[in-house]
């Protein structure tokens, strides 16, 4: 009878455990991210994603601005932010997506750009600050499926009761490898909060 050392079995056992809260983990953001609980709401908030070297919207940015655009247009929410930060590439990421959205109609009064939007933490600081300017109550949050339930966090962290989100119906294969890097991301913002 082969024998299996004790410490053996509790690795082993430890791993499928591991995989097990991964994969439950995964599978409830993907829902949370796929339902589009879109509520009304004071502000629409777009969050950035890669400009091309030519100063072009990535598709993935393109979809996001679309789904946004689709928001405010059925009057799911009054204002948009769009939030990014300065890419490698050379373009401000906000400013590049209130062009897209001057482009398709949309009145400089309602957009606000913040490209200082640098990671989703401080797309959300910049958000609060906000409010001691005007009343916003309510967040509708835009981007990719796996993003949404962790911006949703932080936002809730950060005081606001009133929090949906909405995602473009738009995948990509290194989506895969963003839900798992969205497993860590979400743990640590859950366990470590961001003081502003």
């Amino acid at each position: 009878m082969h024998y299996r050392p004790s410490w053996l079995r509790k690795i082993k056992y430890g791993l499928g455990l591991l995989a097990a809260w991964v994969l439950v983990h995964t599978l409830v953001i993907t829902w949370d991210g796929l339902r589009d609980d879109q509520q009304r709401a004071d502000l629409g908030v777009v969050l950035g994603n890669k400009v091309n070297e030519d100063g072009t919207l990535s598709q993935r940015l393109t979809q996001r601005l679309a789904c946004g655009l689709a928001l405010y247009r059925s009057g799911y929410v009054r204002q948009l932010l769009v939030s990014g930060g300065l890419g490698k590439e050379g373009f401000y990421e906000g400013t590049k997506m209130r062009d897209y959205l001057r482009a398709h109609g949309v009145p400089d009064s309602v957009i606000i750009v913040d490209n200082a939007g640098n990671t989703t933490q401080q797309t959300v600081r910049n958000t609060t600050r906000l409010r001691a300017a005007q009343p916003i109550r309510s967040v509708l949050v835009v981007s990719q499926f796996y993003h949404i339930s962790r911006t949703k966090l932080l936002f809730r962290q950060a005081g606001f009761t009133a929090v949906s989100g909405a995602s473009p119906a738009y995948f990509e294969w290194r989506d895969i490898y963003s839900l798992l890097r969205e497993f860590v991301a979400y743990y640590h913002a859950l366990l470590l909060p961001q003081a502003d």
